[in-house]
């Protein structure tokens, strides 16, 4: 088995991805998708499952054992895409299971593009625990971004829709391309982070 699928069964079978989940659900049976409730809930439960796995091994010592048994490369991009999909799959599957708002009407959500959003996240929140050695920066960090953009774009930049994360999964703007806009300028956003995470990463091990 590879580094990345070792990692993807870590994150999978974890109980922060299991417990995200539940939360989750709860809070889409309860409140549904609309409610502010799950809007603060987008950016901080994708960050759960393993967004500090690299920090925990890392702090360890574990990283140093581990490392040449599979590379820096693999280790790096396993650890980052593993963060990526187990935090848009927690969004994703929690929406496809519970598919009616709280009032019992249809729930107004693209699955695929809440998995990109949850994924986005998730790296998100693994660039800032790398960057500032913390897991609270982690937890916390994605949220404060999250409500920052949404503060930006209600009160100062109502037209740069683009840059409204809420829009990012509800799509209710015409967009160049339709959804493909959207799932374009996340999966840049995406990228942007890996390239980020991956800089991190080596430098860390560098000084390790």
């Amino acid at each position: 088995m590879n580094s990345f699928e070792t990692d993807l069964k870590r994150a999978f079978y974890s109980w922060h991805f299991l417990a995200g989940l539940v939360v989750e659900c709860i809070i889409l049976l309860y409140s549904g998708s609309s409610s502010e409730l799950f809007q603060m809930s987008v950016p901080v439960l994708p960050s759960l499952p393993y967004s500090v796995a690299w920090l925990d091994e890392y702090q360890s010592g574990f990283l140093k054992s581990y490392l040449p048994r599979c590379g820096q490369n693999a280790y790096i991009w396993g650890k980052f895409l593993s963060c990526g999909i187990s935090g848009g799959a927690l969004l994703a599957i929690a929406c496809f299971l519970c598919p009616q708002t709280a009032e019992g009407q249809p729930m107004q959500i693209d699955i695929f593009l809440i998995f990109l959003s949850g994924m986005f996240w998730a790296v998100t929140a693994a660039v800032l625990a790398a960057a500032a050695n913390s897991r609270y920066v982690a937890y916390g960090g994605s949220f404060v971004i999250f409500y920052m953009l949404i503060i930006l774009c209600e009160r100062y930049f109502k037209s740069l829709y683009c840059l409204y994360p809420v829009e990012w999964y509800e799509g209710k703007h015409i967009w160049v391309f339709g959804g493909t806009g959207i799932i374009l300028m996340l999966t840049g956003l995406i990228s942007i982070m890996g390239i980020f995470y991956y800089s991190i990463l080596r430098g860390c091990m560098a000084r390790a």
